[in-house]
């Protein structure tokens, strides 16, 4: 992979967001010498002479400019003339000048793929892995996933995510992979950061699908307000050759009237679900048929349809369809084990209002007993989880166990009191910091099969994020089971 100079500017230009080169010798709008990068990075630690660096984010220093420019760098782009020793190349937006040149360097890898994106408050990385068992039933399909929990660039060795929607270097680095490994299709979940970060500037999905929406990520370093937050979801729309959509999601007014003609949608008169029970249900239209599922949930049945609708237009058969939707589980999503007093207990990464408020409304069709919620927030960022979940548990829960998740920098046991000042109804509240702890501590309530407990926030996690680092954690499922297997000795 290797661009030159002369390219990167150019490119720049086409998108009115190149200013200026700023050298030693003076300012200039054309390139005035000929350099060929072979190396992308936006981390000075990972540089070297050959390296177009990019200079950005809140707080990049220009110490780190320095140490880079001693492992040989010589360019870097950046919105800041940080006046050191190498040229500067000046553009108006960092991060959409990093997304268009990285498609240039990996040679356009997003127009070699049939790309489905997938976006909304919650359902995305479900969605997401029912596209993906739906396309990986044809044998000529060779299918990548990137989602919050797993990525994927060959459809067969899975690792573990690190963001919803990568930064547009590692996205554009990631499809070249793919591509290499022979991939035909991507699928994945684009984030409403993705938008407001540039991570995904210039990229045209062939299938978008809008799933839901609700307040979600609004804090200091997120969205400011949920206008925000909501405007940042639909550029979706704008990105996509054609979009699915759910007609009975909130706000539908508005985002039909952006919508293209040939929009489809679900949950409407035609596309919709009927016969709903636990493992089965119906749909009505171009895919009439009766689909087996394993994930419990209405909820789930309409993001399997979702996904249904999306993958036809990609070229799945209705019986691949069906086919897929029968095998699809997800990691961390509706994990159920049993207590030795036939008590469940359900982990799940519900980790947003309207998640956690229908994760628990399925668990309470089959547990008429005591409900178990143990919960925490993550720190500094989605703050009014918050009070979101206090409110819905104020509704739903019978007994809480608060705990810490992902903490960062924040005091968990003081995000907990948060939550708890949230909630506004008489029930047992403990707080418990140590996750494991809290988890050991919910089996132990439970006493007979009308109960349950719900373990929700991270999912198959195997970290918890404290003072910026990711610290080895079990996972919530292996200590649910590990404690379970105590109890019942």
């Amino acid at each position: 992979m290797t661009i030159n100079l002369t390219e990167v500017v150019e490119i720049l230009k086409k998108d009115q967001n190149f200013r200026e080169i700023i050298t030693k010798d003076g300012w200039f709008y054309c390139a005035h010498e000929e350099f060929t990068f072979t190396h992308f990075s936006y981390n000075s630690k990972d540089t070297k002479e050959e390296t177009l660096f990019f200079a950005k984010g809140a707080n990049f220093k220009r110490a780190f400019l320095e140490e880079a420019i001693t492992q040989g760098l010589k360019f870097y782009i950046s919105e800041v003339d940080y006046e050191v020793t190498i040229p500067a190349i000046i553009t108006t937006d960092v991060k959409q000048a990093m997304s268009l040149v990285a498609q240039a360097f990996y040679d356009y890898p997003n127009r070699k793929l049939k790309l489905l994106a997938l976006t909304g408050t919650k359902g995305k990385t479900t969605s997401a892995y029912f596209a993906y068992h739906i396309l990986k039933q044809n044998p000529a399909h060779r299918v990548a996933l990137l989602s919050t929990m797993n990525t994927t660039l060959d459809g067969k060795n899975f690792f573990k995510s690190k963001l919803t929607t990568p930064e547009s270097l590692d996205l554009l680095s990631m499809m070249s992979a793919a591509v290499n490994l022979g991939a035909t299709h991507l699928i994945m979940e684009v984030s409403s950061q993705a938008y407001k970060t540039k991570r995904v500037y210039g990229i045209a999905f062939d299938i978008g699908v809008f799933l839901n929406i609700s307040p979600d990520h609004i804090g200091p370093i997120e969205h400011p307000t949920f206008e925000d937050y909501f405007y940042c979801k639909r550029q979706l729309i704008k990105n996509s050759r054609q979009m699915i959509v759910n007609a009975q999601m909130d706000y539908f007014s508005l985002i039909k009237e952006e919508l293209p003609a040939n929009a489809i949608f679900y949950n409407d008169e035609i596309n919709f679900i009927r016969n709903s029970t636990d493992f089965s249900f119906s749909v009505t239209g171009a895919l009439a048929e009766t689909y087996p599922i394993k994930l419990l949930g209405r909820f789930n049945q309409e993001n399997a349809l979702a996904a249904a609708l999306a993958t036809r237009l990609l070229g799945a058969t209705n019986d691949e369809i069906k086919a897929g939707i029968a095998e699809t589980t997800v990691p961390g999503r509706m994990e159920m084990l049993s207590q030795a007093n036939g008590a469940k207990v359900y982990v799940d990464y519900a980790h947003n209002k309207l998640s956690l408020e229908k994760l628990i409304q399925v668990v309470k069709t089959t547990h008429l007993g005591k409900i178990v919620i143990v919960i925490g927030a993550p720190g500094n960022k989605g703050e009014s989880r918050r009070a979101d979940f206090g409110e819905v548990l104020s509704r739903l829960a019978d007994e809480v166990i608060l705990t810490a998740d992902d903490p960062n920098f924040e005091n968990p046991i003081a995000i907990a009191e948060e939550i708890k000042a949230a909630i506004t109804t008489d029930l047992p509240i403990e707080i418990v910091a140590n996750r494991e702890q809290a988890i050991k501590k919910a089996l132990r309530l439970t006493k007979s099969a009308t109960d349950a407990v719900i373990i929700a926030g991270k999912g198959a996690d195997l970290y918890q994020i404290v003072n910026g680092k990711q610290e080895a954690y079990a996972g919530d499922y292996l200590i649910a089971e590990q404690a379970n297997r105590k109890l019942s000795n």
